[in-house]
């Protein structure tokens, strides 16, 4: 009977460890995030600086857990968000600026591409709701 008891308290406390784990954060109350420069339907060189704006909420490095605080992340030709509740990918499309980054140096292939933005929290986790900037439009000469 304590072996089970024993089981018990520790299947309980993982559960709870496991919700407070995936409980998203919640977004600063108006937080924004926009692109400041390309603007919408620019034609840009291959490599370019997109710069990164916010309004109602501070930037923080990755693993900075001050409260309404984020980073950023860029989304390159991304048609789905993010699912609700995991981390936002570290791959091609989605760039990480975990350094509190305001801008970064681009480069794309020619053609038309999508940019976007979102913030994520200390974890690389969107907020609840996310906050996402309006996708934009460029084209790579």
């Amino acid at each position: 009977m304590k072996t089970f008891m024993s089981r018990a308290a520790l299947a309980g406390l993982l559960m709870g460890v496991s919700v407070l784990a995936s409980a998203a954060t919640p977004a600063p109350k108006g937080a924004e995030v926009f692109i400041v420069s390309p603007e919408d339907g620019a034609t840009v060189p291959e490599n370019f600086t997109v710069k990164f704006g916010v309004k109602d909420v501070s930037l923080a490095p990755a693993g900075d857990v001050t409260k309404n605080t984020g980073h950023h992340h860029l989304l390159i030709d991304v048609d789905k968000m993010p699912a609700a509740g995991a981390p936002i990918p570290n791959d091609a499309n989605h760039m990480h600026f975990g350094k509190a980054q305001t801008q970064a140096e681009v480069k794309l292939a020619p053609g038309k591409h999508t940019l976007q933005l979102e913030l994520g929290d200390s974890g690389h986790m969107p907020f609840d709701p996310p906050i996402v900037s309006k996708k934009i439009t460029v084209y790579v000469k």
